[in-house]
């Protein structure tokens, strides 16, 4: 039966010495690649080829590399590591992009050591590589990724969150690097416990990188930098969680052209900008609104059980709510938000203020959902960087989280981001909803209410589960038939629910 749970609200060193001196037209001839601007009190350094820009970047560096699927990532950089042949890279990123552009082409060339990235996403060459035992993957809870490299650069070593306690994550194991065998050859350690006010806290430690790797849309001669829609997504708290921070940037304008409020880093956290020549800016999920006149296609019996559950899902929308939604099914609800309410959708990607998909006019690869794919924004919309996207989730400024779900247990534990030995979905024709979780958790006791195809289900934290509509037709006998968990029954059990 499958299934769609919905969670409740629940130093950086000045690194140089500043020189004052006078550049002549000589001078830059004579410098390979790049040239020292005098506009900036700490002596930016400027370069006009990106391959000069990241040349000293040693064997073994650890890499902070912007970017969000293939949204606003560093190009050039990337490319110019190519050139350079830098290997062992320990790469930190979201992910890994896609086989042949932006970092999956390091991948193929065999330069990265290991990645810490919260997914694979589309790049089968990433999953091949660490299910061979070539590739060494941390994966870190996306929220938790953020806000290790925010640390990082505010110069806090470590911080206790509640999330991953009770799974892996806490209590060690996950693979970090498989023998060819398949047996474990690396895995993550046991992370540290504490009590906070009644609820348990996980200690993770900060990232730091020897060289941040970022793509902004305009750096000024004073060294700031702007960006530009969902492209800030990682690149923002990157900038500041390295020794050298390298931008590429889309143009570069004077001092002045940037009002200071309006600055996103200010220059103190920028080492190097490349005015980059060129941007492809590929779109990985190119998404536009379909023509309402078009003659629909036919629908098959899994698209009318998806359907059924996406419309039980919408009536979870109330009025004002600010909610966050999962890709797939939770995202398609946001279809049948009722015209009489607003619903504020926030994208973890850095979006608040979601609309639909757009026309063709309207494509823009630097505006994605954290589905990859392409979308538009409402009237009064706002953006904003990956970290603080998290912290607006993880604060408890979110009213509901839409989720899909691989298992959910009796008591609300919620399986939903590894399989051992795989990297995708779950198989079907298992039971969905069970007594204990038999895959990794991803989360301890945080799903509130269950909805599948065929009931919808309460979960109280001690009591377990309670029955609270059935599908027109079916019983709760039926119910228990394809459940693997006991469950109560409401006495005021209704028929599901449908927008």
């Amino acid at each position: 039966m499958a299934a769609l749970k919905v969670l409740s609200k629940s130093e950086k060193v000045y690194r140089s010495i500043v020189c004052r001196f006078k550049i002549t037209a000589k001078t830059l001839n004579q410098t390979s690649g790049c040239y020292f601007s005098t506009s900036s009190s700490r002596g930016a350094q400027f370069y006009s080829d990106p391959t000069e820009a990241v040349r000293d970047i040693p064997d073994g560096a650890t890499l902070l590399v912007g970017g969000f699927g293939l949204c606003g990532i560093p190009e050039n950089l990337i490319n110019s590591l190519l050139k350079t042949g830098v290997r062992q890279i320990t790469a930190v990123s979201n992910n890994a992009g896609v086989d042949n552009f932006g970092l999956g082409l390091l991948l193929q060339s065999k330069q990265v050591k290991r990645m810490i990235s919260s997914y694979v996403g589309e790049n089968m060459e990433f999953e091949r590589q660490y299910l061979a035992g070539e590739l060494e993957v941390e994966l870190t809870p996306q929220g938790t990724l953020a806000e290790r490299i925010r640390a990082g650069g505010a110069g806090v070593p470590a911080f206790f969150t509640a999330t991953g306690y009770g799974t892996l994550i806490q209590e060690g194991g996950t693979p970090i690097k498989y023998n060819k065998d398949g047996s474990v050859a690396i895995a993550s350690e046991k992370r540290e416990v504490r009590e906070f006010g009644g609820r348990h806290y996980v200690m993770e430690r900060a990232i730091t990188g020897d060289f941040a790797l970022i793509k902004a849309w305009k750096a000024d001669r004073a060294g700031n930098i702007i960006f530009r829609k969902t492209a800030r997504n990682f690149n923002q708290p990157m900038c500041k969680a390295a020794k050298i921070t390298v931008v590429e940037v889309e143009e570069v304008v004077d001092m002045g052209t940037f009002a200071a409020e309006d600055i996103h880093i200010p220059s103190i956290y920028v080492d190097r900008i490349v005015s980059g020549g060129s941007y492809e800016k590929r779109i990985e999920k190119r998404t536009v609104h379909k023509d309402q006149e078009q003659t629909p296609k036919p629908k098959r019996e899994s698209d009318l059980v998806r359907e059924r559950i996406i419309r039980r899902a919408a009536l979870e929308f109330q009025d004002g709510m600010y909610a966050n939604l999962g890709i797939g099914i939770p995202m398609l609800a946001s279809n049948f938000i009722s015209p009489d309410i607003t619903v504020h959708l926030q994208s973890e990607n850095g979006i608040l203020g979601l609309g639909p998909y757009p026309t063709e006019d309207e494509l823009d690869p630097e505006l994605i959902n954290a589905g990859k794919e392409t979308v538009t924004v409402l009237p009064g919309a706002a953006y904003f960087s990956s970290d603080e996207s998290f912290s607006m989730i993880r604060g408890g400024h979110i009213n509901l989280t839409m989720l899909g779900a691989m298992q959910v247990s009796r008591y609300g534990d919620l399986a939903n981001w590894m399989i051992p030995g795989k990297m995708h979905s779950a198989k079907g024709g298992k039971h969905k909803i069970l007594e204990t979780c038999n895959l990794p958790l991803t989360g301890k006791q945080c799903v509130d209410r269950i909805i599948t195809e065929k009931a919808v289900f309460d979960v109280d934290k001690s009591k377990g589960l309670t029955l609270i509509e059935v599908w027109e037709g079916l019983t709760p006998d039926d119910i228990r038939a394809c459940t693997g968990t006991k469950f109560e029954v409401s006495p005021n059990l209704k028929p599901m629910l449908q927008i």
